[in-house]
């Protein structure tokens, strides 16, 4: 059922509905037999009769429930005591955890399918009114059909018309509910008048008035419940965004924080340790021949060897998870593979004999190339990139090159982005940080080529190597 039907407002507006009508029947009944009308008896049959197809209706409605998309419509006031069921899938922030297990994801399933049949089989058994239905209008046909004969019988049944009026617009399509209305209030102003036999203003004002506020009503539900149903959808979007956002910032501030912790036991622990090696080694070779030292110095150099690869470990899980795959080499192919798409193509080419790196080299130059893809991307508008990844005796170099508008150099303010993500600063203070530099040739409408050199011949390589 429609989650509109079970507000307090609206579950109100249809007791009042129900009420409305009740007391108006039981008036016109009152009236005729109080008053010794002519055709009494038959006007309490004939409030008999409209109340148990008024009733009937009802039960039909709240047995017969709604299908989904049932429209803006399902929440106005209706005599069925509901709402037309509306299948609303959660989405987002709101949306529950699925089974955890296949099986438990197959019981739901037969579960959700055999309450979809139960469903099925009461609708098919038992119709209902909902709007825009032809049993809809069938029902209130009838029901304005007695109201009709009740009207000719006595001139109390005038006042039935208004909640009339809102039965009309609820199950009848926009424009055939407005006619229905000005069609009833016709003939309540010529019950009026013929019962009468006089022409009142309030003849007219009364049923046109109550007309336009059941119009104005109806249609102005409507409009607010349209309005309320699109902020809604905007809430829960926006929950979803700041979900995502919130997961995407913790994610980058873990990836930023375990290569922070990489580079510092790389930086510190590992290149004490390596150093320890070495001068134990040396130590080892200048002591002489069963020196009683030499098991001491071998056993400290093979404690200082297994900190060593401990501390690798280390910084190896702690690496991004593009270089635990692989080589640099294979992290950067993998890049241009995925950064290539519709209107862009973007190469890749490694020049020179590879060697291995330092985990933080590796990292600063993944980091660098995906900074500068990113901004190809995003600004430069281009139809081609090529990264190169240069192997020489004493430096390593990386090199962006695209064929998009460019721009100058000399222009980029000093944080371009403002929030020291994929900005040129934030390349250049990488680069310095091991060591390197950082160069960007570029001028409007000649793209762009980015190099970034860093040096492997000093001394943190030399301990790398030699550990």
């Amino acid at each position: 059922m429609d989650s509109r039907s079970h507000t307090p407002v609206t579950a109100a507006l249809r007791l009042c509905l129900h009420a409305l009508l009740t007391g108006l029947l039981a008036l016109v009944a009152v009236r005729a037999v109080g008053g010794a009308a002519p055709h009494a008896g038959a006007v309490v049959a004939l409030v008999v009769v409209t109340a148990a197809v008024y009733a009937a209706g009802a039960v039909v409605g709240t047995r017969g429930g709604a299908p989904a998309g049932s429209g803006a419509r399902d929440a106005a006031v209706r005599p069925d005591g509901g709402a037309g069921a509306q299948a609303r899938p959660e989405t987002g922030a709101g949306a529950q955890a699925g089974p955890e297990t296949e099986a438990e994801a197959e019981a739901e399933a037969e579960t959700e399918t055999d309450a979809e049949t139960v469903r099925s089989r009461v609708r098919a058994g038992s119709p209902s009114l909902r709007p825009g239905t032809r049993a809809a209008a069938v029902w209130l046909g009838g029901l304005c059909a007695l109201w009709i004969v009740l009207l000719v019988l006595s001139p109390d049944a005038l006042w039935v018309a208004f909640p009339l009026y809102f039965l009309q617009l609820h199950l009848l399509p926009t424009r055939s509910g407005v006619a229905a209305v000005l069609v009833t209030a016709a003939a309540a102003i010529t019950s009026f008048v013929a019962h009468r036999q006089e022409i009142a203003p309030g003849a007219f004002i009364g049923p046109l008035l109550g007309a336009a506020v059941a119009i104005a009503t109806v249609l102005g539900y409507d409009a607010l419940f349209r309005e309320s149903e699109r902020r809604r959808e905007l809430i829960v979007e926006l929950v979803a965004t700041r979900a995502e956002l919130a997961e995407a910032e913790r994610t980058a501030g873990t990836l930023a924080e375990r290569e922070r912790l990489a580079r510092e036991i790389h930086d510190t622990l590992a290149q004490g340790l390596s150093s320890i090696q070495l001068l134990l080694r040396a130590a080892e070779r200048t002591l002489p021949g069963g020196a009683p030292a030499t098991a001491h110095v071998r056993a400290a150099r093979e404690a200082a060897q297994a900190n060593l690869a401990e501390a690798r470990s280390f910084v190896r899980a702690l690496t991004p998870p593009d270089l635990e795959r692989g080589s640099l080499a294979a992290a950067l192919e993998r890049l241009c593979a995925r950064t290539t798409g519709p209107g862009l193509t973007v190469r890749f080419a490694v020049s020179g004999t590879p060697v291995e790196l330092p985990t933080p080299y590796e990292v600063a130059l993944l980091r660098t190339a995906q900074s500068a893809l990113a901004n190809t991307v995003r600004h430069a508008g281009a139809g081609r990139a090529e990264i190169t990844l240069s192997f020489m005796d004493t430096s390593v170099a990386l090199d962006v090159v695209d064929d998009g508008r460019g721009f100058d150099p000399a222009a980029v303010p000093v944080d371009e982005r403002g929030d020291g993500g994929f900005g040129l600063p934030a390349m250049r203070s990488r680069a310095a940080t091991l060591g390197g530099t950082l160069s960007v040739e570029s001028a409007p409408g000649q793209g762009t080529a980015l190099a970034v050199t860093l040096p492997v011949a000093g001394p943190a390589l030399g301990a790398e190597r030699a550990a």
